[in-house]
């Protein structure tokens, strides 16, 4: 595999509004979002503000959005999506580890980056637990659905001393029987 590229997201609306109508989204709330969806986000800041949003690209082409959450908060999270034609091929694996590498690389010294999924999406729990982040919780009907159902979902974090000494420290859930 050739190298990602990573380039922050410029406003280009034509470009967003391609990417997220063109491909499908079966793990977010919303599996097809329509231009509109999209453009009434992009007006309303939905990429901007108290967010950073990226493109992964590929041999010049855009093949995946990054939105990290919270970024002037000391916990952020992120959202990645990839191109239908680019899943299972390791693009997910090295736009988190860019993810980690950037986040916990800025002055402000981020304590920790958190992750959530639905239950039912493996590719992205696998992703996650190789890059070396931690499931730290299952949340029970916890991921409302635009089609008005409930799915349940996955919280998974890094923390900054992990990351700086290339560790997985497992959580105490069961230390404790309440």
């Amino acid at each position: 595999m050739g190298e990602l590229i990573i380039k922050k997201f410029e406003n280009e609306i034509n470009d967003l509004v391609s990417f997220m109508t063109n491909n499908s989204w079966n793990y977010h709330s919303d599996p097809k979002p329509s231009y509109e969806q999209i453009t009434k986000g992009f007006n309303n800041g939905w990429y901007q503000e108290e967010r950073e949003t990226y493109w992964i690209e590929y041999h010049n082409e855009k093949i995946g959005l990054i939105i990290i959450h919270d970024i002037n908060d000391t916990i952020p999270l992120f959202d990645i999506r990839l191109g239908n034609n680019v899943r299972g091929k390791g693009f997910g694996t090295k736009a988190v580890q860019w993810i980690v590498e950037y986040i916990f690389s800025l002055p402000d010294k981020k304590i920790r980056i958190e992750a959530y999924t639905r239950s039912d999406n493996l590719a992205m729990r696998k992703t996650l637990t190789n890059c070396g982040f931690v499931k730290e919780g299952y949340l029970r009907y916890a991921w409302e659905n635009n089609d008005g159902s409930v799915s349940d979902s996955m919280c998974y974090a890094m923390i900054r001393s992990d990351w700086e000494n290339k560790l997985v420290t497992p959580i105490k859930l069961h230390d404790l029987p309440f």
